[in-house]
């Protein structure tokens, strides 16, 4: 309260005061209010290219005149998508990934539950959604998108695809197999006598008769001299081999192995294809789809040249269910992880996390996810509650109470803060996001077989091809080796005809079971068709992935 002295009127009292009242509570909640908004709409007025994800909400109410972006130049520097079952994650995918593709960004989507096919097909509009674009300012039209559909090994809707053994490596074919440290040290040092000696391991029968031969009688001098291998380690990973084999993962190993340039692929109008992975045949084995994505961003990692920062990015990647690959990941595991995240940036590549908490995400990866999305949290336990203030921690300073907020956002609403395009974090915003324009269903059957049927990849991965490798070649030698009736027949009691005068001992010992293998010509023929050199040792990326082309 102010209290002024003004000059009074000639015959008033001199001593009166005259009091300026303050302003009302609603007055100074409207300017407090319109201060936040006028923060928010200033912190996200991009002037290049972004991604509409919805509007501003304050104390309950949509602003459909502040909207919330997200810059395209900024989406390589990663992010997260989070929040509990049920909230809107998948919509929230579907969204950005729409709008990447029509701004000419080719998408990949993990599609966990099948829920994703819906992008190839237009949106059926509804009251519910004529309602929300009217109170976030969209202009909803329902789109379908041209949707690529690609399967693990032919099992389900999609173009059937594979990785080699060999490019796959050791150390995400551990992580899939459940080895210790121990154990992936051993199978390190069969992928490594493989690859120096060029037995092909393109299934996991290859990988099987290998380690079988390096600790049999003929092939443990092989590793003498690396510090060899134990049949009891060899044993448990042969068992776990076969186990996995019987879950029907072999299926996903072998020839022809996928090309991942083909993710980076356009229209002939200019937009971005969106590559959707099928995965609801393989729920039961999440170990293995979460370490084939790792797997195809290596892969990527290692084929694109640097670029820096673009306009907008190459590819973006959505990482589904993302805390399968991190659980249980061992120490170098989560290092390659991190470093491959920080590297791919400059290959222009972006890619989104999405799982259900941020805590489910390693503190060090989580600091390079620059863009966040986050949907309701819940807190019905002490962990809960734990996990919402660790995440209520790594946002910018808010006015939003967001312990609060969190545990009490709508399905659709989010907390978002992204990246600004000069790379600074933008105040955090309370969001009523978009609705997809495609749809918030799975594509009827008839879309999704019309659109493999058409595929340009059909041709070329629709059939498996088992060309001659290790397992062939170790076998083939094996049986022309010596049988027990070939043997020289023991020595009688008669005695024995004059010997021959004894030759010279040769100069050289005869060549080794595998040395011999691998002066074959028909080991020479199946290194020149898989385009690789005797004796020339593979080099291994991060995660222990091949780095020689396809």
């Amino acid at each position: 309260m102010r209290a002024d002295r003004p000059r009074p009127a000639e015959g008033a009292d001199r001593d009166r005061l005259v009091i300026t009242p303050s302003p009302s509570p609603a007055t100074a909640t409207l300017a407090i209010v319109t201060t936040h908004l006028d923060q928010i709409r200033t912190g996200y007025d991009f002037t290049g290219p972004a991604l509409d994800l919805g509007a501003t909400v304050l104390d309950g109410q949509t602003h459909a005149d502040v909207p919330v972006r997200v810059p395209l130049s900024s989406l390589n520097r990663h992010g997260l998508v989070a929040g509990a079952t049920g909230t809107g994650k998948t919509k929230t995918l579907q969204l950005m990934a729409e709008q990447l593709a029509s701004q000419g960004v080719p998408v990949f989507l993990a599609d966990i539950k099948g829920d994703l096919s819906g992008m190839a097909s237009p949106g059926e509009g509804n009251d519910k959604i004529s309602g929300r674009a009217e109170e976030v300012g969209q202009d909803w039209q329902a789109k379908g998108f041209a949707t690529e559909f690609l399967s693990l090994g032919g099992l389900g809707k999609g173009v059937p695809v594979r990785a080699s053994v060999t490019s796959f490596g050791p150390t995400l074919l551990s992580k899939v197999l459940g080895l210790n440290d121990t154990q992936e040290s051993s199978l390190g040092l069969v992928f490594h006598y493989a690859d120096k000696n060029g037995l092909a391991l393109l299934d996991l029968k290859d990988l099987r008769e290998v380690i079988t031969y390096l600790v049999s009688d003929e092939g443990k001098a092989e590793l003498k001299g690396l510090g060899g291998l134990s049949k009891a380690t060899a044993g448990v990973i042969l068992r776990n081999l076969i186990a996995f084999e019987d879950q029907g993962a072999d299926v996903f190993f072998g020839e022809p192995e996928l090309d991942t340039a083909y993710l980076l692929r356009t229209t002939p109008d200019g937009a971005g294809l969106v590559t959707c992975l099928e995965l609801p045949a393989v729920q039961d084995r999440p170990q293995l789809f979460s370490t084939f994505l790792m797997w195809m961003l290596a892969d990527l990692f290692h084929d694109l040249p640097e670029v820096g920062d673009l306009d907008k990015p190459k590819l973006v990647f959505f990482f589904d269910e993302a805390h399968l690959l991190f659980d249980d990941a061992s120490k170098p595991f989560m290092d390659a992880i991190e470093q491959t995240v920080r590297l791919i940036r400059s290959k222009g590549v972006g890619v989104f996390f999405v799982t259900q908490s941020p805590k489910d995400v390693p503190g060090d990866v989580l600091a390079q996810l620059g863009n966040r999305v986050q949907h309701a949290l819940r807190a019905f336990t002490p962990d809960d509650a734990k996990a919402l203030r660790a995440a209520v921690s790594t946002y910018p300073h808010t006015d939003y109470d967001l312990e609060e907020l969190l545990t009490q956002l709508g399905t659709g609403e989010a907390v978002v803060t992204v990246l600004s395009e000069d790379g600074a974090p933008t105040p955090v915003a309370w969001t009523k996001m978009r609705a997809p324009e495609s749809l918030m269903s799975p594509s009827p059957e008839s879309v999704v077989d019309a659109a493999v049927e058409s595929s340009a990849l059909a041709g070329k991965y629709g059939e498996a091809v088992d060309r001659e490798s290790a397992y062939e070649l170790l076998r083939a030698r094996l049986e022309q080796a010596p049988t027990p009736q070939e043997q020289p027949a023991p020595p009688s009691t008669q005695a024995p005809p004059p010997a021959d005068p004894p030759s010279p001992r040769p100069e050289k010992d005869e060549p080794g079971i595998v040395e011999q293998v691998v002066q074959s010509s028909a080991f020479r023929s199946a290194l020149r068709s898989a385009g690789t050199v005797i004796g020339r040792e593979i080099t291994r990326s991060l995660f222990g992935t091949s780095r020689r082309r396809r």
